[in-house]
């Protein structure tokens, strides 16, 4: 069973709408005995990176998840704040992250004349870096929705799966052994967010 971890950050119902469009068995759940009992999770969020976190702590989730990635190998997909979560940090706050991937989330910062505005909103395309199953099934450029101030740095790129561009590179998802991070949301992305979580559900 997939669960959709439920810690009081963001809209979920685009996730469990795409979730029922590839035929899984999930539940939305702020239960930590869902978290406990999950095959897979997956972590949405919009907001602030400290109070994800903070949130996170409070419902008694983070060790938790922790447990189930670090030590049951259980896979984790995080989306936008999700995947920054994942992390070992932000620009934006003070709070550690679970630091499964060596990254950190750094604001959008343009050359003075730039006219580029924050957040980063629109359908950009992914370039893929590495083979991988989650992309796999669409030929051809893949694009997707995005909306953030805040973007990912690896300091290993072997973690990057696809790089965008926004005034310069950023790296748009990554993946480490059961980690998957997605700065879009593919929730939101039409066809290729459909094969995303397709993939997704029946390859990890």
């Amino acid at each position: 069973m997939i669960v959709i971890i439920n810690y009081g950050m963001g809209n979920l119902g685009s996730v469990k709408n795409m979730l029922k469009k590839v035929g899984a068995e999930f539940k939305l759940s702020s239960s930590a005995d869902d978290i406990k009992n999950a095959s897979k999770l997956i972590l949405p969020g919009v907001g602030s990176f400290d109070k994800g976190i903070r949130n996170l702590k409070e419902y008694g989730y983070f060790n938790l998840i922790k447990e189930k990635v670090l030590h049951q190998n259980t896979p984790i997909l995080g989306i936008c704040l999700g995947m920054q979560l994942l992390g070992k940090s932000s620009e934006e706050g003070v709070e550690n992250g679970f630091g499964f991937v060596d990254a950190i989330a750094k604001k959008f910062s343009f050359e003075e004349g730039a006219k580029l505005k924050v957040p980063h909103m629109g359908w950009n395309l992914v370039n893929i870096k590495k083979e991988n199953d989650i992309y796999q099934g669409v030929d051809g450029e893949q694009r997707f929705y995005f909306v953030h101030s805040f973007a990912i740095q690896c300091n290993d790129d072997k973690d990057i799966l696809t790089n965008s561009n926004y005034g310069y590179e950023f790296v748009s998802s990554f993946q480490k052994n059961n980690i998957i991070g997605a700065q879009f949301h593919p929730e939101k992305s039409h066809k290729f967010g459909i094969n995303f979580f397709k993939n997704f559900v029946e390859k990890y």
